[in-house]
Order: C-alpha cells, then sequence, then structure tokens
C-alpha cells in the first residue's frame, strides 16, 4: 500500500511540476495571460510548486525504506525520474499537440524503463 500511496503522490507532484515549468508556455492562448510579465509567471509557478511540494514531500517519505517504506533511497529516485517523463510525455501530447514524439523519443523512454528495471532487479 505504501508503494501505491508513493506513485500516486509522486504523480500528482509530477503533474504540478510539469505545470509549474512548462504550463506557462502556453499561458499567452489564454486571454488572461497575454500580457503576463516574467515575474508574474514566475509567481505563478511558484504557487503550482507549493501543490507539487505538498505531495513530493510525503511521497519521499511514505516510500523512503528507513521510514518503513519500499523503495531505497536510489530506488525512489528511478521511479520519481520515470514518472517525470511519463507525465511530461502525456502533458506534451495534450497540450503541445504541434510537438511530435518520434522514434528515438520512445526508444530515449524504452531506456529509461530499462533503467528502472536494472536498478530494481535484485543481482545478488
Amino acid at each position: 500500500m505504501k508503494g501505491l500511496t508513493t506513485i500516486l503522490f509522486l504523480t500528482i507532484s509530477n503533474t504540478f511540476m510539469t505545470l509549474a515549468w512548462y504550463g506557462h508556455l502556453k499561458f499567452k492562448d489564454f486571454s488572461w495571460g497575454k500580457n503576463l510579465g516574467l515575474f508574474a509567471i514566475i509567481l505563478i509557478s511558484w504557487g503550482l510548486a507549493f501543490f507539487e511540494y505538498l505531495f513530493q514531500v510525503p511521497a519521499n517519505k511514505i516510500g523512503f525504506k528507513e521510514n518503513g517504506g519500499p523503495f531505497t533511497l536510489v530506488q525512489l529516485k528511478t521511479v520519481q525520474e520515470a514518472i517525470t517523463l511519463s507525465v511530461f510525455m502525456v502533458f506534451t501530447l495534450l497540450f503541445f499537440k504541434e510537438e511530435k514524439l518520434g522514434w528515438n523519443h520512445l526508444v530515449g523512454f524504452a531506456l529509461i524503463v530499462l533503467a528502472v528495471f536494472v536498478i530494481f532487479k535484485k543481482w545478488d
């Protein structure tokens, strides 16, 4: 259960992170965002990042092996990175339809999935 909670919280966290880091690139498409200055965009992104941290910190605390969770620190970071890229790919396909994912992106993502496998594999 702690593993699923960790993954769910990391997914929610990374959704807010992706919106904070890349969502502002679409603000110009909305009437309220056409004339925003850089400082306003930074403040909005910080506001979104607050919600990222509301889920990121508990996810790490719940998921970390030394706190009774199922993941080592390296496994926790690896899961987080794989989730980050998954969320980013979905975000890109939904909000940046002009961006096309090519075969090289899919191969790169497959290699990241392979990295997750290698990190979680018990080689003893």
